[in-house]
């Protein structure tokens, strides 16, 4: 048997390379580079990992525009790129719909971020393609979807750990309860990943009016369930020596809780709207004397995450997945009275910051680099190769 063929990135398939490197190809992502969330990060890093491993990647990249898809390489990594040109959740379902069409035309290995696919992956587990699916948090029980979302969050779900070959859980949490929907074996923990920032240039934050160290951060979509107003109405109840700097878009005038978290601001709280550009972003985490991380739901945060990559002290909200996460040595809330007790507390004691801090760095090298995360993606991955693959990799032609 000769080396193992596959197509080129480009649509003529007729023309066949040589290539024994196992093959990827990543679903459920808006593609790379990563500019739009948690998942495309992911699929960024993990990508770029395997690859840096010897692997063969190929990236579903949703574009907008319609016509026919298209191929090209980022970094080294193959992009299939699908045009999309309806807006929203919609145009995101047809961008899936048209991917599992796509890759069913091959029996590569899958790797999917999400279970908004659960329904249509079911093609390609009749056509037995393996696919390991990170399963993301509990998505369909956040009331922000509304009913209709939540149920075909639900059922997709559902679907997701049936025809699965395995599945991922990036939270002790949410591995418990996936095993309430496949066999144990079928599921494996693997957190999400940040990259370690050890300095970062103090020009971006002093050109927002700040001094490093001098503010607090707060970093998520600006929903009730981050708690935004608590940790705001406990930051607020004195005048702090520190200010806090809270990114997102808030709309007083349509949005009523963007209008309660603003009312309840003093004036030490400044909303500096969304920010996306890591050269800004990194630099505000790293000089921040400390992150306050507000979200109640969800498995491990990536956003939490990051912090305790640039060794932010945290305070988060006390809950299983937060407390996983962060780690002992950090500090957390329940209420708006906790939030100003515990600020009352580590802001007046440098002592204390720098041993959050410390600890902060403790953790994410104990298991939340993007090399550890990339290093179990590989050896899980590896699993699920095709035996034709195997078998070309251990010499058996």
């Amino acid at each position: 048997m000769s080396a193992r063929q596959r197509a080129p990135i480009d649509s003529d398939r007729s023309s066949l390379e040589t290539d024994d490197r196992p093959v990827v190809r990543i679903l459920g992502t808006h593609g790379v580079p990563a500019n739009y969330g948690g998942f495309e990060t992911a699929a960024e890093k993990v990508g770029l990992h395997l690859l840096a491993a010897g692997w063969r990647v190929i990236v579903y990249c949703q574009v907008d525009g319609s016509g026919e898809i298209t191929y090209d390489e980022w970094h080294g990594l193959e992009r299939v790129n699908v045009p999309v040109s309806v807006p929203g959740w919609r145009g995101t379902s047809l961008f899936d719909l048209k991917c599992v069409r796509h890759v069913s035309q091959f029996d590569d290995l899958c790797l999917v971020f999400g279970y908004n696919t659960g329904i249509f992956n079911t093609w390609q587990r009749l056509k037995g393609i393996p696919m390991v699916i990170n399963m993301d948090g509990i998505e369909w029980s956040r009331s922000r979807w509304g009913f209709t979302r939540q149920a075909i969050l639900y059922i997709n779900e559902r679907f997701s750990a049936a025809v699965g070959n395995h599945l991922i859980a990036d939270h002790p949490a949410i591995e418990k309860y996936l095993w309430t929907r496949a066999p144990k074996r079928k599921v494996t923990m693997i957190a999400y990943g940040a990259d370690e920032v050890l300095e970062a240039d103090p020009a971006p934050v002093r050109a927002l009016g700040l001094e490093p160290g001098g503010y607090l951060t707060l970093i998520c979509r600006p929903i009730p369930e981050n708690s935004i107003l608590e940790l705001v109405q406990g930051f607020s109840a004195k005048p702090r020596s520190q200010k806090l700097v809270i990114l997102g878009n808030y709309d007083p005038q349509g949005d009523e809780y963007h209008r309660q978290v603003m009312e309840a601001a003093s004036e030490d709280v400044l909303f500096v709207g969304a920010i996306f550009d890591p050269a800004i972003v990194q630099p505000l985490r790293f000089h921040s004397a400390l992150y306050m991380h507000g979200h109640t739901v969800g498995g491990t945060n990536p956003s939490l995450v990051e912090a305790l990559g640039a060794g932010n002290a945290v305070l988060a909200h006390d809950n299983v997945y937060n407390r996983w996460t962060a780690g002992a040595g950090q500090s957390y809330f329940t209420t708006a009275d906790d939030v100003e007790a515990a600020l009352d507390e580590i802001l007046e004691s440098p002592d204390r910051l720098a041993e959050m801090s410390g600890a902060a760095r403790e953790r994410y090298l104990s298991g939340l680099t993007w090399y550890q995360i990339g290093e179990q993606y590989r050896i899980l991955l590896d699993r699920y190769l095709p035996k034709n693959v195997k078998k070309i990799r251990n010499g058996r032609r």
